[in-house]
């Protein structure tokens, strides 16, 4: 398979998973309220989020909160849920795009403030919105292996800073309209936490095993959607071709590896109406399988899918079969086939 990686797993389930979101929440009126005076000047509709994006609100941390302590919280929770202690975990993989410096690594922070023994390997995985699939690839792989027991893949993003930066701009008067639709993706930014643990199926028959996956790049559209915390500069409709372009690609070369007609739940990356729409018609996947959360949390980057997937699993049942499926700017794509 030219340009297509393919991996099984035979012996690592995903023994938790479990999500924290922040309590403030802000509608997307609130955010067309701040920008009425630039949605006048350019001669743009309101409910523009609402009716373009499908995103009716996202989730912001309040005072006292953050994305930090967030996601020591989900870890906590997930390895509550899964009986596994902090002394058991081998390794940490922190896949948040959020970081306050470039150094040290954000799970340095994560893995201290989680109690978890020295012996832990800790690093960040940084794949835009396709960053918690990579871990949970790689921990499965080292799971696998044998070097670790457990695994605790972990997620925290904060949408505040880039939402303010982003406002600010868009309120100028020397914008223009494609200037402001270059920044729309930016308004559909949430906030929010998650974290899994991964183990051995064999030690974890009530967990649900990593049956294998699929990953396959595209890597010259690199310039299509560039991101930090001053803005997010996307071309929505080249991204949009590209990424699909990309998905049906890695879905028709893993045919011979997998099957993933008629799956029970398909958990994607929350993008967007239009985006969850386009994967729908392109992979030809059934609407009634496919959950959102963008509606009330907007786009929460690499947290999405285990955020979505916490939210889906009390209406999981044994032996469901569920794909887990990513885009991330760069292009990437991955997926990941779970045997609930």
């Amino acid at each position: 398979m030219p340009g297509n990686a393919t991996t099984h797993f035979d012996d690592v389930a995903l023994v938790s998973v479990a999500s924290v979101l922040p309590s403030r929440v802000t509608t997307s009126d609130d955010i067309e309220e701040r920008l009425a005076p630039a949605l006048k000047r350019l001669k743009l509709k309101p409910g523009l989020l609402r009716r373009v994006a499908g995103v009716n609100e996202r989730r912001n941390w309040a005072e006292g909160e953050s994305s930090d302590e967030a996601t020591i919280a989900a870890g906590k929770q997930a390895l509550a849920e899964a009986g596994v202690d902090p002394s058991e975990i081998g390794l940490i993989i922190n896949t948040s795009v959020t970081r306050k410096h470039l150094e040290p690594s954000v799970a340095v922070r994560l893995h201290h403030g989680l109690g978890l023994p020295s012996s832990a390997i800790n690093f960040d995985v940084a794949n835009a919105c396709l960053g918690f699939i990579n871990g949970m690839s790689l921990a499965a792989g080292m799971i696998q292996s044998g070097q670790v027991k457990y695994a605790l893949i972990v997620n925290g993003e904060d949408a505040d800073e880039i939402q303010v930066n982003t406002i600010n701009r868009l309120v100028r008067e020397d914008l223009d309209r494609d200037a402001f639709m270059q920044e729309f993706a930016s308004l559909t930014l949430g906030s929010g936490a998650a974290a899994a643990v991964l183990g051995r199926a064999s030690d974890h028959p009530e967990g649900h095993r990593i049956v294998g996956g699929v990953t396959r790049a595209a890597t010259q559209f690199y310039d299509l959607c560039v991101g930090s915390v001053d803005g997010m500069f996307t071309d929505a409709k080249a991204l949009l071709k590209g990424g699909l372009d990309l998905v049906v690609s890695a879905w028709k070369e893993a045919k011979d590896e997998f099957s993933w007609t008629g799956m029970d739940r398909y958990v994607t990356h929350q993008v967007s109406s239009v985006h969850t729409s386009a994967i729908v018609r392109a992979a030809k996947l059934d609407r009634e399988r496919v959950p959102v959360t963008y509606p009330h949390l907007g786009n929460v980057g690499p947290a999405s899918i285990p955020i979505t997937l916490a939210a889906e699993q009390k209406t999981l049942r044994r032996g469901d079969r569920v794909l887990l499926m990513g885009v991330g700017s760069g292009l990437n794509t991955g997926m990941l086939e779970l045997a609930w």
